[in-house]
């Protein structure tokens, strides 16, 4: 994996709005491969005896519909009219197995696409095979339809698309791709997206754009969570991009995702001493109206790196046409203070 440094200087007072107790031993201010590090090294605090057995007896709750608490959801199933059980959205808990209209676990890594692969499964399986966070209740049929195909970009229901690869449908997207993000943040380069998904990387990391894109398209649902917090207690970790979708944007960079916990919220020096406008930027033309003697602005990556730079500034205006579309942040510099604030561009 490939990063830039941690913005060392981010400093955020409203850290722990709406966060979860669990993470409370996690420092929140670092980023980039610093919070990748972070977070991997609390998710790896999980259970060494929960089996694939285990796996199957948890999906009756995490993966329980929530409007009707005798079936559960099936991953990439979109229609229950339509006269096909390959497509089913949902299905009765009883009819677990192997056969027609029956539900099994999907691996929604891959088994054989990890390196090296996950191997055969049975149900004694423990480990990365029977992570229930990488497991989905799936129409058996569906499964087998989607097999280790990698996931790439479209629209609408699920199916295989243009160069054999997978969409996941428009439900599940952002599922996946969160999915995705805690398989790369836990097993490291032995789950590296680009063994599940299509498309270029992100900047200098080594997470597909295409699974960013689908953490701000598609956000975090009810059954999402529902899963996390069964699988707290029963598997002893969570997934932290499920909890905070903003978490891939402050590792990885790309556009901003739902920021559940505030993470990004800033002080300033007063209410009115600083503005930057228009924010979110279109124009390219970022105004900076203060009332302070500002050292300097300097604006940087999400991931660290200095990309713009500019001293005693009293209310100018920065030319920012050549940052592409993403979160920034902007670092002003006052006397011995430092502030900063988020800078969208689009």
């Amino acid at each position: 994996m490939k990063f830039y440094l941690s913005l060392l200087f981010l400093s955020l007072t409203q850290l722990v709005l709406g966060q979860q107790p669990y993470y409370d031993d996690v420092n929140l201010t670092l980023t980039g491969e610093a919070l990748y590090t972070e977070l991997q090294t609390k998710i790896s605090n999980a259970s060494s005896t929960f089996d694939y057995a285990d796996a199957r007896d948890a999906l009756l709750f995490t993966d329980e519909n929530p409007s009707n608490s005798s079936q559960v959801l099936l991953i990439y199933g979109y229609n229950d009219s339509d006269g096909s059980c390959t497509t089913d959205r949902t299905r009765s808990k009883s009819l677990f197995g192997g056969m027609e209209c029956e539900y099994n676990r999907e691996h929604v890594f891959a088994r054989s696409n990890a390196d090296p692969t996950m191997g055969s499964v049975d149900n004694s399986t423990t480990g990365i095979g029977a992570d229930p966070h990488n497991l989905r209740a799936s129409d058996q049929q569906m499964n087998n339809n989607k097999g280790n195909r990698r996931f790439g970009d479209s629209s609408g229901n699920a199916g295989v698309i243009s160069g054999g690869n997978w969409y996941p449908g428009d439900e599940w997207k952002g599922d996946v791709a969160r999915m995705m993000m805690y398989m790369y943040t836990r097993y490291g380069d032995r789950c590296l997206p680009a063994l599940m998904g299509t498309g270029p990387t992100q900047g200098s990391t080594d997470m597909l754009q295409l699974f960013l894109q689908w953490n701000v398209e598609d956000p975090v649902s009810f059954y999402e969570d529902q899963r996390n917090d069964y699988l707290e207690t029963a598997y002893g970790n969570r997934n932290p991009f499920i909890d905070n979708p903003v978490l891939a944007t402050i590792i990885w960079g790309g556009d901003t995702a739902e920021d559940r916990w505030g993470l990004l919220a800033t002080a300033t020096f007063t209410a009115d001493a600083f503005a930057l406008y228009p924010n979110p930027n279109t124009s390219g033309q970022l105004n900076i109206s203060t009332s302070l003697d500002i050292d300097s602005v300097k604006i940087y990556s999400v991931t660290g790196q200095l990309l713009l730079e500019a001293h005693q500034f009293q209310g100018e205006i920065l030319d920012v046409s050549k940052l592409s579309s993403g979160l920034y942040l902007v670092q002003i510099t006052e006397a011995e203070k430092q502030l900063v604030k988020r800078l969208i561009i689009r």
